[in-house]
């Protein structure tokens, strides 16, 4: 009898197979719900978002340096997928369970529930209540569609009274397919609402105060006007990101306050229209990440506009130990750099509110950032800035530097050949080798290309704008017939030759001469 009953309830439960297609219509409907609720809730986390950025900050050391090596600027698209992949497997286990131990499965979607909560409550710009709502649904939503799948596979598998088998499995494919695709076109329109003017300029704001000191014009011979040369002035679109944020924070500007505060005298907080409404100043600064390898793009040179860093740092009064400044972020990023490099007589740190003369993208931290010439990203340019504190480089360690990069970073000189690419086939006759060169805040005095081992040769210049921006060269090389290694190497304005022995970027930046090959047939 027991045999019997036991057989009966094997071919009552659905195929291992139906089960686990039910796990994952169930996740993917959970998923796509929670995606689209966060995108219409206000202040509401997604998870997906909310675990990527636990993920993101619970990484290793090293870990940011093989990911940019791998997927440079699409990491963050990559964690994304990588993260609904691996929820969709688990559902889908959470379904074939549910054949045996319905219960338990239940238990373990809410399980996701709490994570991802647990999560969103981490990001201090997600509403609490809102972002309870979209788990409590998320789940409801899972256990749902999971009961109803399963009893339609359970249907499926009885026996037929007055219509073919196939029938019942195909009206479970239909609806399962029904469910993921409705929850796809959920999670787009969801992620498209989270994902709204990314790259619009700050939302809402119109021209800003002109600057009480513009950048020097754009020297004549500033431009070598060669084919395939990185523009001077890199465009808003084009200029690379890198940061921690998995969704671009938007910060109310009704509610937004930049404050400054830690060893100062006179602490104090400004609204945007108070910043603002400071005097602005224009200038030309070239900026890189510390990930960039030796000869890539994660570098750019644009006008910045914004308030003096000084400016602020007098208002307030900095306190003679306070031999760190510490920027803040508003989703809690943080970065960290001496108090002397930026009171330094020859150098204009700015809190940014402009680029290339329209209000900060959001992509690159509107309402306000900070750029410090001369330094790597990762130690000084905080976007989407709330906070300037003055504090010790002993008593605090920026978000960085326990995952083992330096403390102290500035830019190295660097140079990178453009074109020709590497690897391309070429004709005889007069080759451009041209790319270009930097060394903030120290500006670069010449640059010289190397063809295979025939000893360096001076490139032409263009004329820098200023110390604190990249300059363009080219060299003029008469190519003969077969295989060349082109290499580039840069000079400082304090005499420093750019050194050929190659490390990786961490801890403190890339170093070694960019080599390309080339065929010339």
């Amino acid at each position: 009898m027991t045999e019997m009953n036991a057989a009966s309830r094997d071919r009552s439960r659905p195929p291992r197979w139906m089960a686990a297609v039910s796990g994952v219509a169930a996740g993917a409907g959970a998923l796509g719900t929670a995606e689209l609720l966060a995108g219409v809730l206000p202040s509401a986390a997604s998870p997906v978002i909310a675990i990527g950025d636990l993920v993101i900050a619970l990484q290793p050391p090293g870990a940011k340096q093989f990911v940019v090596d791998l997927f440079g600027e699409a990491d963050k698209l990559l964690l994304n997928l990588l993260i609904v992949a691996v929820a969709l497997g688990a559902a889908a286990a959470l379904g074939v369970l549910a054949r045996e131990r319905p219960g338990v499965a239940k238990v373990g979607f809410a399980a996701f529930g709490l994570l991802a909560l647990g999560a969103a409550l981490r990001d201090p710009l997600a509403e609490p209540v809102t972002s309870l709502l979209v788990a409590v649904v998320a789940v409801g939503v899972a256990v749902g569609v999971l009961g109803w799948l399963l009893r339609r596979a359970e249907a499926a598998t009885q026996p037929p009274v007055a219509e073919m088998p196939a029938w019942g499995r195909r009206r479970f494919l239909v609806s399962s397919a029904s469910v993921i695709g409705l929850a796809a076109l959920g999670g787009v329109a969801g992620r498209a609402l989270l994902d709204r003017g990314r790259l619009s300029a700050g939302p809402g704001i119109g021209s800003l105060p002109d600057p009480v000191s513009t950048a020097m014009p754009i020297p004549a011979g500033a431009e070598l006007g060669v084919d395939g040369i990185s523009p001077l002035v890199t465009p808003n679109r084009d200029f690379y990101r890198i940061d921690t944020a998995l969704l671009v924070p938007r910060p109310d500007l009704e509610s937004w306050r930049l404050r400054v505060s830690g060893m100062v005298d006179r602490p104090f907080e400004l609204t945007y229209g108070e910043l603002v409404a400071m005097p602005l100043h224009d200038q030309y600064v070239t900026i890189a990440c510390v990930s960039n390898e030796v000869g890539g793009g994660l570098v750019g040179n644009a006008l910045w506009r914004g308030v003096r860093l000084k400016e602020l740092l007098d208002r307030a009064g900095v306190q003679p130990a306070a031999t760190q400044i510490v920027g803040r972020a508003v989703d809690g990023f943080t970065v960290g750099f001496p108090t002397v490099w930026a009171l330094a007589d020859e150098r204009e740190a700015l809190v940014a509110v402009a680029m290339n003369g329209e209000p900060l993208p959001t992509d690159h931290g509107f309402p306000a950032r900070l750029i410090v010439p001369g330094l790597y990203g990762y130690v000084s340019a905080t976007k989407w800035l709330a906070e300037i504190e003055l504090t010790t480089l002993e008593s605090f360690d920026a978000y960085w530097v326990p995952l083992g990069w330096s403390k102290e970073a500035p830019i190295l000189t660097q140079s990178r050949i453009d074109t020709p690419r590497d690897a391309t086939r070429l004709e005889p006759g007069t080759v451009a080798v041209a790319g270009v060169a930097w060394a903030p805040d120290r500006g670069i005095s010449t640059v010289e290309v190397q063809v295979d081992e025939d000893g360096w040769q001076p490139a032409e210049m263009s004329t820098p704008i200023s110390d604190a921006t990249w300059v363009q060269f080219v060299y003029r090389w008469a190519a003969t017939s077969g295989d060349h290694l082109l290499r580039v190497r840069a000079t400082d304005g304090e005499g420093v030759v750019q050194t050929d022995e190659r490390t990786e970027p961490a801890p403190d930046g890339a170093r070694g001469h960019h080599t390309i090959r080339v065929t010339v047939t």
